[in-house]
C-alpha cells in the first residue's frame, strides 16, 4: 500500500504539499512539526463549510509522510476532533474567530501543536451589486468600470509554487493607477504601462481587489476549488 507523500520544494520549515488530501487543500504550502512527523496548513485559508454553508476560516492538519501503523489525536483548543491514522491522514479543522491552537498528539509525550488567529470576519466574502459582464459572457466587469476580470478560470503553472494552478486575467480599464491584492495580500500594481494582472487561485474563495487610491475599490469573487488543475 502506498501512502501519501510530500514533496520537497524549499526548506524542512515551509513546503509543498502534494497529495496530501483529497479534500479543500490539494496545493498549499504548510508547516512541519517539531516532531517531523506531522503537518498543518501554514496560514488560514477560506473555504465554504459543509456544515454551515458559510465561508469561514480553516486549515488542514495531519500526519506527514505516515508509515503504516501511524496514529494521532487531532485536537482543537483541547477538543479531540478525530483520530487520524495512515488510511486517513489528513483533515480539515475549521477556526473560530480568536486564537486557535490545532494540535496533533502522535503519543503522550510527543505532540505538535500549530497557532491559528482569525479576526472576526475574516472570511466575509464583499458584495459586489454593482458588477456587470460583457455580452458573451466572458468578462466581469467592476462597478466602477474601472477594471474587468475573466469570468472562467484557466490552467497555468504558477512559477511561485512549482504547480498547476487555476488562474484569472484581470485587466485595468483605463489609465488608472490600481492596486491589486488577492484575500487581502497585495499582489501587483496595474497601471497604463502594466493594463494587466495574472492572478493565481487558491483553494476555496478568493476575493481580489483593485483599489484606485481612495477613490474606489472593485472587488471580485473567484472560486479556486482545490487550488489545483490540471493542463489539457
Amino acid at each position: 500500500m502506498q501512502f501519501p507523500k510530500i514533496l520537497f520544494t524549499t526548506s524542512a520549515a515551509l513546503i509543498t504539499a502534494v497529495g496530501v488530501s483529497t479534500s479543500t487543500f490539494a496545493a498549499t504550502t504548510v508547516q512541519i512539526g517539531n516532531s517531523g512527523r506531522t503537518f498543518a496548513s501554514a496560514v488560514a485559508q477560506c473555504a465554504i463549510n459543509p456544515a454551515t454553508g458559510v465561508n469561514s476560516p480553516m486549515v488542514q492538519a495531519g500526519l506527514f509522510n505516515p508509515t503504516q501503523h501511524a496514529e494521532a489525536d487531532l485536537r482543537l483548543n483541547g477538543v479531540k476532533l478525530k483520530e487520524l491514522e495512515a488510511a486517513a491522514p489528513v483533515a480539515d479543522v475549521w477556526l473560530a474567530d480568536g486564537s486557535n491552537s490545532v494540535t496533533v498528539a502522535l503519543s503522550k509525550k510527543v505532540t505538535d501543536t500549530y497557532v491559528f488567529s482569525v479576526t472576526s470576519g475574516q472570511c466575509n466574502l464583499p458584495t459586489t451589486p454593482g458588477n456587470f459582464y460583457s455580452a458573451d459572457g466572458t468578462m466581469e466587469y467592476a462597478a466602477s468600470g474601472k477594471s474587468y476580470l475573466t469570468v472562467v478560470p484557466g490552467c497555468a503553472l504558477n512559477p511561485s509554487t512549482g504547480l498547476t494552478q487555476p488562474f484569472v486575467n484581470l485587466f485595468d480599464n483605463g489609465s488608472f493607477l490600481l492596486n491589486v491584492s488577492v484575500n487581502g495580500v497585495p499582489l501587483t500594481q496595474m497601471s497604463a504601462l502594466r493594463p494587466r494582472a495574472l492572478v493565481f487561485l487558491s483553494a476555496g474563495q478568493n476575493v481580489i481587489t483593485a483599489v484606485n487610491g481612495g477613490l474606489s475599490t472593485d472587488s471580485f469573487i473567484r472560486d479556486g476549488g482545490t487550488g489545483s488543475c490540471v493542463l489539457p
